[in-house]
């Protein structure tokens, strides 16, 4: 559950550190309760104290339905609420400065606001044009969720480019390599996938993609979470099911732990006064990591064996693996992998965390014409696209594992005498069945009455680089023609609610700056006084004891003001420390004077 951003810039790419110099940057983002709004490291830090208001895993929410499995299941685990509105999931923060309804893409857009301000604090200049990464097995909904949340945050999305090829840009730029066959494996925080691509002169062909994307390193945290609270129940009698303060109180501790598993055998894991002044302090042992975590890591590998025979590449053929995300680092992971393929060992020497931003970033360069290296996508669909035909069966139009762009059209017909209309619906996914799949949407065109089988209807679906789909129906006959857009899914944003979240998007960066403007004005005032009285405590005897009495009372004076005016405005808070200027200022200057002397 972290983000980073890439730049190109003087002919090279580079992962662009943050604030605190880190290159991976939390996805959370946290309300406070004194108004503020936190992203990234700082939100993380304060989670423990604040999981009802603490968002993260958007990734897995994004571009879902209210009543999709995934999202339920979620809603189990996480501390922060989410409501229903219509079909879609938001998420609600309350504290005692706000109340808030968000959705999605607007958190999302927090996050990608945040990533765009790294890139420019380093940069030097406004960014306005990117190219964003997705888990590769992101639908047709998620994609577009994705485009919007950009949008929200500011940002023209260039492309929509799947993280394994992201990854792979990178590995075949920074490895050199002009030919080879790779298998990368992408376990981020929420999300995983798994792609095999073929590199050759510069051109990145896609062979076969799956993945997960509501299953990543959460899901193995969670397990551990679960793990400790019936260990503590066993030897402490205690349970703290259900205690999202404690549960969040051990998280930083867990995340630790399965960090340290991956370079040792064991781990004691301490956490003072966990539950009723009890102390947790228990070893952890990378086995037992294993043992809890094993059908998880089976779900990874069965899906690698998966787009592996999708590929039609024999396993000899692969010439080698790139891991990415930090999951990745699990041991056990790397051996039941590295048995999948006949012992074959991963790609060394590539940052996990960093590799594609890395990629995303080179691709980016290559779009603005940028001269860094001879590179060309050739991506697939994700999920067959179909639609349905008599009984609720899915008549495929475009394959899983299709290299887009794709456009392919095909002939339909009515099925009763003097149908005066058609109503195709449109779904993804594998099934035979459209009741096993995920419905996009549908559209209807108005026909002339006819025998059945005489209307001819061409549907046409065409898939574009980003993966987003456009579909049309044009009966020959009569010219009559009808295109499907899902922008009324309500799932998905309008136009008017994009360009209303960008509004509020601007607006809540505004009260930020007002907001830190506002508390550093307060926090330096305080500051302030607390030096110069130090100052005198310490240096005041070449004062006057009525100069020193003097100080102190202004100072005591203007600390009680602070105290009993929390609220008080930026022009009040100035106002008082002038004041108090006036009058120690002086006082400060005879003490530099003597300290001269």
């Amino acid at each position: 559950m972290y983000s980073s951003v890439g730049v190109f810039r003087d002919g090279q790419v580079e992962v662009v550190p943050n604030e605190r110099g880190n290159r991976a940057t939390p996805s959370f983002v946290a309300f406070t309760a004194d108004g503020r709004r936190l992203i990234g490291e700082a939100a993380l830090e304060q989670l423990p104290d604040n999981p009802a208001n603490t968002l993260f895993n958007v990734k897995r929410i994004l571009g879902r339905a209210w009543d999709d499995k995934f999202v339920q299941n979620d809603l189990q685990f996480a501390d922060y609420t989410l409501v229903q509105r219509g079909r879609k999931p938001l998420f609600s923060v309350s504290t005692p400065a706000a109340n808030l309804t968000l959705t999605p893409e607007e958190v999302a857009a927090m996050v990608l606001a945040k990533m765009k301000e790294v890139a420019e604090a380093y940069l030097g200049h406004g960014v306005s044009q990117a190219v964003v990464s997705v888990p590769a097995f992101f639908n047709d909904a998620q994609r577009q969720a994705t485009k919007d949340a950009a949008a929200i945050a500011g940002l023209t999305v260039r492309e929509i480019l799947n993280e394994p090829t992201a990854a792979a840009i990178a590995y075949g730029i920074r490895k050199d390599v002009t030919r080879a066959n790779v298998l990368v494996l992408d376990v981020g925080g929420g999300t995983f996938d798994a792609s095999v691509l073929r590199i050759n002169d510069g051109v990145y062909q896609v062979a076969a993609t799956g993945g997960n994307t509501s299953l990543g390193g959460e899901d193995f945290n969670q397990r551990i979470v679960e793990y400790f609270i019936e260990l503590f129940k066993r030897s402490q009698k205690l349970d703290f099911k259900g205690d999202t303060v404690t549960i969040q109180r051990i998280r930083p501790h867990i995340e630790k732990a399965k960090r340290s598993l991956s370079f040792g055998n064991y781990v004691w894991v301490e956490v003072p006064s966990l539950v009723m002044d009890t102390d947790f302090t228990e070893p952890f042992y990378r086995l037992e990591f294993e043992d809890i975590s094993r059908d998880l890591l089976q779900s990874v590998v069965a899906t690698v064996e998966s787009v592996l025979d999708d590929s039609g590449l024999q396993r000899s053929e692969i010439d080698d693996i790139l891991l990415v995300g930090g999951s990745t680092r699990i041991p056990l992971l790397q051996k039941m992998l590295s048995e999948a393929l006949g012992g074959k060992e991963y790609c060394r020497g590539l940052n996990p965390d960093e590799t594609v931003a890395y990629g995303a970033a080179a691709h980016a360069a290559v779009l603005a014409g940028k001269d860094i290296s001879n590179i060309v996508v050739v991506d697939v669909n994700p999920l067959t696209l179909g639609i349905e035909t008599n009984d609720a069966v899915m008549s495929p139009m475009i394959r899983r594992n299709s290299a887009i762009p794709a456009k392919k059209s095909q002939i339909f017909s009515t099925v009763v005498d003097n149908q005066e209309m058609i109503t195709f619906k449109v779904f993804e996914g594998e099934r035979p069945l459209t009741k096993d799949n995920h419905f996009l949407g549908e559209f209807t065109l108005r026909l002339q009455p006819a025998p059945r089988g005489v209307p001819q209807i061409e549907v046409t679906f065409e898939v574009n680089t980003d993966g987003l789909l456009r579909i049309s129906a044009l009966d020959t006959g009569t010219g009559r023609r009808e295109e499907l857009t899902i922008t009324n899914d309500d799932k998905r944003l309008s136009k008017e609610d994009i360009e209303r979240m960008v509004r509020t998007s601007q607006d809540l960066v505004d009260e930020d700056t007002k907001l830190h403007d506002w508390l550093n004005s307060r926090n330096n005032f305080e500051f302030y006084a607390y030096q110069v009285k130090g100052r005198i405590f310490k240096e005041g005897a070449a004062l006057f004891e009525d100069e020193k009495n003097a100080a102190e009372r202004a100072i005591e004076e203007k600390l009680r003001w602070l105290q009993d005016h929390p609220d008080a405005a930026i022009d009040e808070v100035l106002t008082q420390r002038r004041e108090l200027e006036k009058v120690v200022e002086p006082i400060v200057a005879k003490i530099a004077k003597k300290d001269e002397l």
